[in-house]
């Protein structure tokens, strides 16, 4: 027993690094506008590239969003040649950027087959 009354069990998993996340209460996960919204602001700082649209947002397991990000990479005439690039964000649940990828490169005029 600690002098709290709890046993020793008890003291242990009350001290272990996963009650102390289950006690704090974490920040509420951002919305989906603000998610959209961060996602192509940070992907803007360091690729210095404007995006053109968020074309897939989803939520992560355990807090924070997935977004898929079309950015203009190549600007041509006529417009539907630019080359364009969809980029994968990973957001925090604070809306932070914790990483991305490139997934894909197509020419703007480019349709998905079915």
């Amino acid at each position: 027993m600690t002098n709290n009354g709890q046993d020793d069990g008890e003291a242990a998993r009350a001290s272990s690094p996963e009650s102390a996340r289950e006690g704090d209460r974490e920040a509420p996960r951002i919305t989906a506008r603000d998610a959209i919204r961060g996602a192509a602001v940070q992907l803007t700082e360091l690729l210095g590239a404007q995006p053109d649209s968020v074309s897939a947002l989803q939520p992560r397991d355990g807090g924070g969003w997935v977004a898929d990000v079309e950015v203009v990479e190549i600007e041509r005439i006529p417009d539907t040649s630019s080359v364009m690039a969809t980029y994968r964000v990973t957001l925090d649940p604070r809306g932070e950027l914790v990483g991305y990828e490139r997934t894909r490169r197509y020419a703007r005029g480019q349709l998905d087959r079915a």
